[in-house]
């Protein structure tokens, strides 16, 4: 590996990152789920999706190893935090840049889609959840979900990253679909500024009401073209299912570590003020949501 420079330990499974020293190439070591998402990612290129190009694969030392081509020096999740360390806000032109990218990343879902396939447990960590939160898994909830899933029902299904947000985003592509799986369209690319605030406010940045709509309407350009409908009108069933996401593998087993209980708590109360809004107007709106240090310091 002296090629080679170690980046960090992947998440959620095993294997690492490296960097070639020249920078030019990135290099992931796993098992088979790595696999799986090469065989995704290839596909994925060949339909025309902004993702890394794979130069080589295959096995050494018994595990798995993918080598792509670096599309970018930052994610846009980095130029957002250099903007407000600087400026103390995002700029205009990191919005402008996410809803380059994901218009690109809709075009090829649209061109492509797939047979409607069912999609919510896998997407939303669902089990994960109720097994958890079993206060959560009660009708009501069922309802809610059941709603949503059949608005969704009238969009296309096409082949999703599941876990679409700025840290994924570079100039030139997305990288990172560990977690793929079939979504409707939109799901990915629409809530990608709102989970900033499933996060907390800690990330270093957060995004304006007005950068929210700008960004979507750009994606509605998009879709208006594509598919004859703003796929705007399902943010908040695609924000219903985040919630479910962003609460999965949140309950800590350790009852000294009291951050990790906090954080679980803020996600449950994001995920009951997400189904109260949801429940009464179909929408979601991220901007009420408390930062998780105002919530730590009410719940003391």
């Amino acid at each position: 590996m002296s090629d080679w420079e170690f980046i960090k330990d992947r998440t959620a499974t095993v294997g690492a990152v490296w960097r070639s020293v020249d920078g030019l190439l990135y290099k992931r070591t796993g098992g088979k789920d790595l696999l799986a998402e090469t065989e995704l990612q290839q596909l994925a290129a060949g339909l025309g999706y902004p993702v890394p190009e794979i130069v080589d694969s295959g096995s050494e030392d018994g595990s798995y190893f993918v080598i792509e081509r670096a599309i970018g020096e930052t994610s846009l999740h980095e130029e957002a935090r250099a903007d407000t360390q600087r400026d103390g806000h995002v700029s205009a032109q990191v919005i402008s840049r996410a809803a380059a990218i994901g218009s690109r990343l809709l075009q090829a879902q649209a061109r492509h889609p797939r047979p409607a396939t069912p999609w919510f447990e896998q997407a939303a960590f669902a089990a994960e959840v109720f097994a958890e939160n079993p206060d959560l898994d009660t009708p009501r909830v069922h309802k809610v979900v059941k709603h949503a899933l059949d608005r969704l029902d009238r969009l296309p299904m096409v082949h999703g990253h599941l876990d679409y947000g700025l840290p994924n985003v570079f100039q030139a592509g997305v990288i990172d679909w560990q977690h793929h799986g079939p979504v409707p369209l939109g799901y990915d690319a629409y809530p990608a500024l709102d989970i900033v605030a499933f996060k907390g406010g800690g990330k270093g940045y957060a995004i304006t009401p007005e950068q929210r709509a700008a960004y979507t309407a750009a994606l509605d350009e998009t879709t208006a073209a594509l598919i004859g409908q703003r796929v705007s009108e399902y943010l908040g069933d695609f924000l219903l299912v985040k919630c479910f996401f962003f609460l999965a593998l949140m309950r800590p087993t350790d009852p000294e570590r009291h951050d990790k209980h906090i954080k679980w708590q803020y996600r449950r109360a994001l995920f009951t003020m997400g189904l109260d809004q949801y429940e009464s107007s179909d929408t979601i709106d991220t901007g009420t949501f408390p930062t998780l240090e105002r919530f730590a310091a009410e719940h003391r």
